[in-house]
């Protein structure tokens, strides 16, 4: 179903800015943070399994499933990452706080390809074939769970297993078999062996870490590598700190692209469409400046917004944030975003883009990139695949002009000849994005 809301003004009251119900004021949400081929979710809504699409939250309960050569990644508060290869499926089936306030995650894994960076400030187990792993410390790892056998290869820290064979302890650089019809034939080799998506998943977690360094600005990790990458902060005199994306624009409005998706007993929550839509949409509150457009004010850490928070204004026009009634289906908002991460050959950025379809990593230098597009009008470029599915990888995360007449880009940023612009489009108030940001 495809709606588009027609722009409006809304005022900051309760009753249209809402967060969880007080009922699930406790629940713990997460957030599918990739997406690339197919990928369904089931949120237990009656609906089955659906499309999945980037930004949706993760509830307990939920199941997530990849096919063909779909594959995914789901974020959790403190940064950490599971990433799901093609062809598997893994349920959430406890996502809680402990008595201590300490965040719980149960997962399971019936079958397929699991990579998982944990960063050791929560509490994770497992469970695969007959095996449970658990995990209160820093660990990276791959499982692989098939019909008749498990593999565990572990890339970083120390993992222990509990099944039928007892614990097992699976060190750094081992890789653990386990067999699901006899454990005595399970064993621990030293050597984990290279698999097509290993470039995929290292990719991955070097983004995650390059962009998310320094984190002063939110006591939550997910999302954060996002904003460093898309946006800047900036203090901005009488507002404060605030977060802008690049290619935004006086015009450019937040809440024109993306969707309502229906969780049993939380109602609707709004996702949004562009690559960095989570933590700005999940706390805090969007503000629109005057000649800067609409920017982000981090802050209310403790209450997570189903529906997003905005200050309403009569400078610029706005779609109103109405959560849909008397359907559990997903409602699209505007273009709804795209189902997956696609690299098109060719890639014009422009003011009002926001980021959208820019996949992350595949531009190096959005800040750079930004200038050129607030003085020329656009800036047409041929991005990098995002992130390697090979084992073969990159050297860093890149993007090359896709024509050029000269010269070198600002902001350390060489590409050895500037990328093809024109100066059409008005370039004023597009982006501003000084160097303030934390990076």
């Amino acid at each position: 179903m495809f709606t588009r809301f027609l722009p409006g003004f809304v005022l900051l009251t309760a009753c249209s800015l809402i967060s969880l119900p007080a009922a699930a004021s406790q629940a713990r949400i997460v957030r599918l943070s990739d997406v690339h081929g197919t990928v369904q979710i089931n949120k237990n809504s009656g609906l089955g399994f659906e499309r999945a699409f980037l930004n949706l939250p993760i509830t307990q309960g939920t199941e997530l499933k990849t096919l063909g050569d779909g594959r995914a990644e789901v974020e959790f508060e403190d940064g950490s990452t599971l990433r799901l290869g093609p062809d598997s499926m893994v349920r959430f089936s406890a996502l809680s706080l402990n008595d201590s306030g300490t965040r719980i995650s149960s997962i399971d894994l019936p079958q397929g390809m699991a990579y998982v960076n944990w960063l050791g400030k929560d509490e994770i187990s497992l469970k695969f074939s007959r095996e449970t792993l658990a995990l209160d410390h820093a660990a990276h790892f791959r499982l692989v769970n098939a019909a008749d056998v498990a593999t565990l290869g572990v890339f970083k820290g120390e993992v222990e297993v509990d099944g039928p064979a007892g614990k097992v302890d699976v060190a750094k650089n081992k890789t653990a078999t386990f067999n699901s019809a006899d454990a005595d034939k399970s064993k621990v080799t030293n050597k984990v062996e290279v698999a097509q998506l290993d470039g995929w998943d290292k990719d991955a977690s070097e983004y995650h870490q390059q962009y998310a360094r320094n984190n002063d600005s939110s006591p939550y990790g997910y999302g954060l590598s996002d904003l460093n990458y898309y946006g800047a902060f900036n203090n901005v005199p009488g507002y404060g700190m605030m977060w802008q994306p690049f290619f935004t624009g006086v015009g450019w409005d937040p809440f024109m692209d993306g969707a309502w998706g229906f969780y049993p007993g939380m109602g609707y929550m709004y996702a949004s469409a562009y690559p960095w839509g989570w933590l700005p949409y999940r706390y805090g509150n969007w503000m629109f400046v005057p000649s800067m457009g609409w920017m982000w004010q981090p802050g209310g850490w403790n209450s997570y917004l189903a529906v997003p928070h905005y200050t309403a204004t009569t400078l610029a026009p706005v779609h109103a944030l109405v959560p849909p009634t008397g359907t559990t289906a997903t409602v699209a908002v505007g273009r709804g975003g795209p189902q997956s991460t696609v690299v098109s050959e060719r890639m014009a950025l422009r003011p009002g883009s926001a980021g959208l379809f820019v996949p992350r990593g595949s531009l190096d230098n959005l800040r750079s990139l930004n200038r050129e597009v607030e003085k020329k009008g656009f800036v047409e470029m041929r991005p990098t695949p995002q992130f390697a599915a090979q084992t073969q990888r990159r050297s860093g995360f890149g993007g090359e002009p896709a024509g050029f007449h000269g010269g070198e880009m600002g902001g350390g940023h060489s590409m050895g000849s500037a990328p093809v612009a024109a100066s059409s489009a008005p370039s004023s108030s597009a982006g501003h994005a000084s160097s303030a940001g934390h990076r």
